[in-house]
């Protein structure tokens, strides 16, 4: 097991092992406070170390880019992308919506991602150029063409509410234009769903790189559409607001989007 693919896949199954064995002690992990509504627990932090663990043994000089310790910079084209609990406010009060997320950059290019849920023993994973798979079965946007037809996902602005009057307007209207909107509270997990058909779009405000990284690719490769606002495609290797659907799905989600900001 050498490939980048399946060294995402054993850390990602291995962070989900030590996750699903501690949470039975939930009560007493101890969490801290980042900001405002952002959370980390020392959960966290130790299914972190297990992911960089294991891609260093394999690839000890990759770069590594992770929500809780930071970024390490080595001299490599490649770049490791790593969220070990995307969904710790959903972690902490025991709601199983939350998954490990892993992604591989080489160069300005996401070329590999592993998205694992857990709870339900799920493994999306793509590769590029390759497709996107569900526990080896392969995926596919939705075609549904009409967004009057369409279920889609958002997260709320839970850290920056700088933005919440125009979130809340978008909001609006896409609850007034689809058949229905939900919000699950883990984006990554989110984008999978885009990616498997569970849902026909996802967009959200403000993300961060490791939210967005594994997703990114797994929409990619299951025929969907990825953006942010101003329809820039690369916008994923700094963060920010996303978009994601079928192709022409999108397009009406845009819509509606610009003509509230």
């Amino acid at each position: 097991m050498s490939g980048p693919i399946n060294i995402a896949i054993k850390a990602a199954y291995a962070a989900g092992n030590l996750i699903q064995h501690e949470s039975r002690y939930i009560s007493s992990i101890k969490i801290e406070k980042k900001g405002h509504n952002n959370y980390v627990t020392e959960l966290d932090k130790k299914a972190e170390k297990t992911i960089i663990s294991i891609i260093k043994k394999a690839f000890p000089n990759h770069n590594i880019l992770a929500e809780e310790s930071g970024e390490e910079k080595n001299d490599s084209e490649y770049t490791w992308i790593i969220d070990p609990i995307d969904g710790t406010t959903n972690f902490m009060h025991n709601n199983p919506q939350y998954c490990v997320s892993i992604a591989l950059k080489h160069l300005n290019k996401i070329t590999h991602a592993v998205v694992f849920d857990p709870n339900r023993n799920d493994l999306y994973k793509a590769e590029i150029g390759k497709g996107a798979y569900l526990n080896d079965q392969r995926i596919r946007v939705t075609n549904t063409s009409n967004i009057q037809d369409s279920l889609i996902a958002t997260g709320f602005p839970t850290y920056d509410m700088s933005q919440i009057d125009k979130y809340l307007l978008i909001f609006k209207d896409m609850l007034l234009n689809t058949t229905g909107q939900r919000r699950f509270g883990s984006a990554a997990l989110d984008l999978a769903y885009v990616a498997a058909g569970y849902l026909d779009g996802f967009w959200e405000f403000n993300l961060k790189p490791w939210d967005i990284a594994a997703g990114f690719l797994l929409v990619k490769e299951a025929g969907g559409m990825v953006t942010d606002f101003q329809e820039k495609q690369d916008f994923w290797q700094n963060g920010g607001n996303i978009i994601a659907a079928n192709s022409k799905i999108i397009k009406q989600m845009l819509n509606i989007i610009q003509k509230n900001l």
